[in-house]
This record gives structure tokens, sequence and C-alpha cells, in this order.
């Protein structure tokens, strides 16, 4: 049986990174399989946070089909687009990296405590990743999708089989993403990208 890692467009282990940067396109393709990640969670209270990824990669990919010269890696997206008023791409890919982040975390936490249900698991991720930029209206809504994780083990078995072989691409996607996301987040702190947001 195949891995659900094996079924997305593009892995995060499959996104070219180098001294330019992340390349665009291919960390959009990536992000993509993220949202499928939640409806494997297999619960409408996740809709909230599918729409809000969809919405950023719309964000980022619009600025891309519009500026692909501007825009080849996200790096490059953020700098030209630095000078305009308004900075829609890099506010979408600023809250994409949190949403990636958050979905990082929690896939973290639950790899590493194995007994940890899934709704643990991401509320322990949520903590340090989202909770800090979101506010008081949006806590619950976050609060209620966490509390409607499956189980564990209903979520696995929807990731593939062989368990082995599950937990073997699953490291190798969280390894990727964590790398881009470290890299991202350092860029936007160095270059004081996200002020205003």
């Amino acid at each position: 049986m195949s891995t659900y890692f094996e079924t997305v467009k593009r892995s995060f282990a499959d996104v070219t990174v180098n001294e330019d940067g992340v390349n665009t396109v291919e960390f959009l393709e990536a992000s993509e399989g993220v949202v499928g990640i939640f409806d494997l969670l297999g619960s409408a209270a996740f809709k909230v946070v599918q729409n809000d990824l969809n919405g950023n990669i719309k964000k980022v990919r619009d600025y891309h089909t519009a500026h692909p010269d501007k825009s080849k890696t996200l790096e490059q997206l953020v700098i030209s687009e630095k000078g305009e008023k308004k900075r829609t791409a890099t506010e979408g890919l600023l809250w994409l990296l949190r949403g990636l982040h958050f979905t990082l975390a929690g896939l973290q936490e639950s790899s590493k405590n194995k007994d940890q249900e899934l709704s643990a698991s991401f509320q322990a991720g949520y903590e340090y990743t989202l909770k800090p930029h979101h506010g008081m209206l949006v806590r619950p809504v976050f609060a209620m999708a966490m509390k409607a994780c499956p189980y564990r083990k209903d979520f696995y078995a929807k990731l593939g089989s062989p368990d082995d072989k599950v937990e073997e691409e699953l490291k190798k996607w969280l390894d990727a993403l964590d790398s881009i996301v470290t890299r991202m987040n350092g860029f936007y702190e160095a270059g004081s990208h996200a002020k205003g947001f």
C-alpha cells in the first residue's frame, strides 16, 4: 500500500532550496499537500485551517503569476514586494508559514510522543506557533478544531502502511518542512519583513 506522502504532488523534501532561496512554485505545490493532511483528520472543524492555508497559497501564487521573474524564490518575492504599499503576498506567505509551522509542530509532537493523542499534540504545537499571533476571537475556533482531532491510531492508518514506511516518509517530510520554515522565519526576522503584520 502507498503512503499519503507518495500521493501528494510534491514533498517538501523535493523543494529546491539553494543560495537564491526556496523555489516558489515547488514550495506552493508541497504546501498544497499539507492542506490534504487536514482532510485526513476528517473534521469539519479543520475547514477554517484549510481555508486559511488555501487563501494564503492563492495570495502567493497570484503574485508569482503576475511577477514570475521577481518571485522565482520566496525570498525574491518578499524583497520585490517590499517597496509596495500593500504587501499582500508577503503577508500571505507569512501566515502560510505560520500555518505550516503549526502543522509541523503538531506532527512533530505526535512523532516524538507515541502515546499522545493528536489533540494533545496539536494543542502543544499551537501554543508556540499560532497562539501568539491569534486574538481572543480566533483562539476558541482553533481550540474546538484541536478537540475534534481523530484518534491517533485512526489518523496514522489513513497515512498508509506499512507503519515503518509511513514513519520514514513522515520524518523525511517533517525534516524538510522544518528546514524551510526555520530558514524563512529567519529571513523574515533578519529583514523585518513581518513588520506591520
